[in-house]
């Protein structure tokens, strides 16, 4: 076998969120197909931090000798006896390093920083996060690609609910602001019906209820599922103090659901076409609500769908290769 041009590690790993699984999946089906002159490999096996990952990925790479390694996520092994590119969708654990274990900061200051700083490029989501890579890492702005996330648009077929609902579809982790979110959802006019739907098991910290709705909990889903809920809400709520790129929120816009999110967590093609609150205020959270539920042109909506129908998985994969040649 001739010497691999991109050798692309293929695996899903537990700490890979579910968008990082996404986007490495999308990549890996679509960039030999859209560059079928590139040597493109898939490798690796194992789990994060363990012997496959830290020895065996290392020992192949040496037998090997790819011209280039793409790591989609920033789990890999300490060595990288290669020319890599890394992708880094959020540091969003540099923001907020009280709600993450001391093993997770270390590995993020130190082990996530030297592979930056070792790369030929550094790929984020957001001009945001390429701003954080410059300022925790100390990467130059001329090797970072912003390149945002995809959708791929297709019929979706909404779900149906017993009431008007908005939904909430991601991780609960502490920056995410739930409490915000459910604050905001029980502000909102008492004399609409309108549950609360949120993605995840049941959780007793987080039921709650209005005078005309309540909490509902969608169990762990497939993407399917998701899409079809985030199809049939009123409105589709997003209180994180900070994102990456939030790729629900492009799924919405592709589908036609109002977007409410909070104003540091909007990806930047977004940010004209959403309704935005200040982090932490409630009261202004609902009263975006409310605006969603009573707007009846939909004008937003509509650029909205005009925005997400620009940002394909496609385009993604295809500036993702840019990236490679550019290495090569």
């Amino acid at each position: 076998m001739s010497r691999p041009d991109v050798a692309y590690d293929a695996r899903r790993t537990t700490h890979m969120s579910v968008g990082m699984q996404q986007y490495a999946r999308e990549l890996a089906a679509r960039i030999p197909k859209l560059a079928p002159d590139l040597g493109f490999v898939p490798f690796g096996s194992g789990d994060n931090f363990g012997a496959a990952e830290q020895v065996a990925m290392p020992l192949w790479m040496m037998r090997e000798r790819p011209r280039l390694v793409h790591f989609p996520s920033p789990y890999a092994p300490l060595v990288v006896p290669a020319p890599h590119v890394v992708t880094i969708h959020d540091l969003i654990d540099l923001h907020y390093p009280q709600w993450i274990k001391p093993k997770a900061r270390w590995y993020y200051r130190t082990v996530i920083r030297r592979l930056a700083r070792r790369a030929r490029f550094v790929i984020t989501d957001d001009e945001a996060t390429a701003g954080d890579i410059q300022r925790f890492y100390g990467v130059g702005g001329e090797r970072i690609a912003v390149i945002p996330l995809g959708i791929e648009a297709r019929p979706i077929r909404p779900a149906t609910h017993a009431r008007p609902y908005v939904v909430y579809a991601g991780n609960r982790r502490p920056h995410k602001n739930l409490a915000t979110l459910i604050e905001g959802w029980q502000r909102v006019d008492a004399s609409r019906d309108l549950d609360l739907v949120l993605t995840g098991p049941q959780d007793v910290r987080l039921e709650a209820s209005r005078e005309r709705g309540g909490v509902v909990f969608l169990g762990e889903l497939e993407h399917a599922d998701v899409l079809r809920w985030i199809a049939g809400a009123s409105a589709l709520v997003h209180a994180a103090l900070r994102e990456g790129f939030g790729l629900p929120l492009l799924e919405a816009a592709s589908l036609g659901t109002p977007i409410v999110v909070a104003e540091g967590a909007v990806p930047r093609p977004l940010r004209p076409v959403v309704r935005t609150f200040a982090a932490e205020d409630a009261a202004g959270l609902a009263r975006a609500i409310e605006s969603a539920l009573s707007d009846s042109g939909g004008e937003l909506v509509a650029r909205a769908r005009e925005v997400a129908s620009g940002l394909t998985w496609d385009l993604c994969a295809q500036r993702t290769i840019e990236v490679y040649r550019r290495c090569l």
